[in-house]
């Protein structure tokens, strides 16, 4: 077994602890609170404030993240390059965080679409008001499902995460149990 990777299994997991768990969060309670706040011109200046906060936080918890997943990749090359499903594993989780940080990413920009027309009110955070303007609107419907998107591309990378912990398990054990 090669050296312990502790260090950038650790930025891996944590990074992606985060983005998740703040992806979650925010879906949930920020946007549920902030939706629940009686003056319509609220819901969204309250939204896009606790949004802006923990922008910066995001931003390093998927910086951390790719830094301890290339750092894995790099430590595990030459498992990669013999186990098949290791391999066919890393692939996808690639694939899924680029998709993530693209859902993120647009994500972020019709946050900010709706921060700059909050001074139009809404029904809800991500539901437009009945004098909400077509850029308003148009920034909401695509966040009601953005929201959604990013928690659910990286709780997906959680679970193949772990499907990859499986399989660096050592097989000497299970053939000594027959």
């Amino acid at each position: 077994m090669a050296g312990r990777n502790t260090v950038i299994r650790s930025m891996h997991d944590l990074g992606m602890a985060a983005w998740f768990g703040g992806g979650l969060m925010g879906a949930v309670g920020l946007n549920g609170a902030a939706a629940g706040a009686k003056d319509p011109v609220e819901r969204l200046t309250l939204s896009s404030l606790g949004w802006a906060k923990w922008a910066p936080v995001q931003v390093a918890a998927i910086v951390v993240h790719g830094i301890g997943g290339a750092g894995l990749i790099v430590s595990n090359k030459g498992r990669l390059a013999t186990q098949k499903e290791g391999r066919a594993n890393t692939g996808v989780k690639l694939a899924l965080t680029v998709a993530a940080a693209g859902t993120t990413l647009w994500s972020a920009l019709a946050g900010a679409r709706m921060a700059k027309h909050a001074s139009e009110g809404a029904e809800g955070t991500t539901e437009p008001g009945s004098d909400s303007s077509k850029a308003l609107a148009s920034a909401q419907r695509q966040q009601k499902i953005l929201q959604w998107a990013t928690p659910v591309l990286t709780g997906v990378l959680i679970v193949l995460g772990a499907q990859q912990g499986e399989q660096q398990r050592p097989l000497a054990g299970l053939l000594d149990r027959r």
